[in-house]
């Protein structure tokens, strides 16, 4: 997948989940809580020793789940990442080793940026779909509009994370710097943990509901 393409897949759902999961066997109703629900597509995070299998248990059993990798930080990370087939993956800070280490796999690598100096070097680096985090914490909307304005005809999309939830969803929707934002309410860990699986298919379809209304389309 391109890195084009992922963007615009991820614009189509509006929210991509972030999600840490501590059991394997939890990965297969976690994911077909997101299906039903109609939000296909998981980050989840290396802030678990489970997090390279559970990739690999959604890649292999749930294909059309567009499942990536989250909290990518080293070498490591990256390859089992890749190993266990995630399609894109997410950084929370902005490492060009990283970056370039993407690039020559072909994996649609998503760096994390919070002041204008981090925007220059992404664009630098090639990288156009940019994480904002922790977006509430750095001024939320209000903050992204501004450093949005002076890069916008380079054509940068920024997926705003931390802080971000149903409540203040459709304001970072609206954003024209918004190509989706980093759901970590969807499905949260102690959640997972408690089987709460109608709960996070009811949440996906909350937020079906508003990027419809937003955007005009359901994905």
């Amino acid at each position: 997948m391109k890195t084009d393409e992922f963007t615009e897949r991820i614009s189509e759902f509006g929210v991509v989940p972030v999600i840490a999961i501590d059991r394997v066997e939890a990965a297969l109703p976690l994911a077909d809580a997101l299906i039903a629900g109609g939000l296909p597509v998981a980050e989840i995070t290396f802030r678990t020793a489970s997090a390279a299998s559970v990739i690999a248990a959604l890649t292999r059993e749930r294909p059309h789940l567009l499942v990536g990798a989250g909290t990518v930080l080293t070498r490591d990370n990256l390859h089992d990442a890749l190993k266990a087939g995630a399609r894109f993956c997410v950084a929370p800070g902005l490492n060009a080793e990283m970056v370039k280490l993407a690039q020559d796999v072909g994996v649609p690598f998503v760096p994390g940026v919070a002041t204008p100096t981090e925007i220059e070097e992404a664009l630098a680096l090639g990288c156009k779909t940019l994480k904002f985090f922790p977006a509430e914490a750095m001024g939320g909307i209000k903050m992204l509009d501004a450093i949005y304005a002076p890069y916008q005809h380079t054509g940068v999309r920024f997926i705003p994370t931390g802080g971000v939830t149903q409540a203040n969803l459709e304001v970072y929707l609206r954003c024209k710097a918004v190509a989706a934002v980093g759901g970590t309410w969807i499905a949260k860990r102690e959640d997972i943990a408690s089987g709460a699986w109608d709960e996070i298919k009811m949440r996906c379809a909350a937020v079906r509901e508003v990027v419809g209304r937003v955007r005009g389309s359901t994905g």
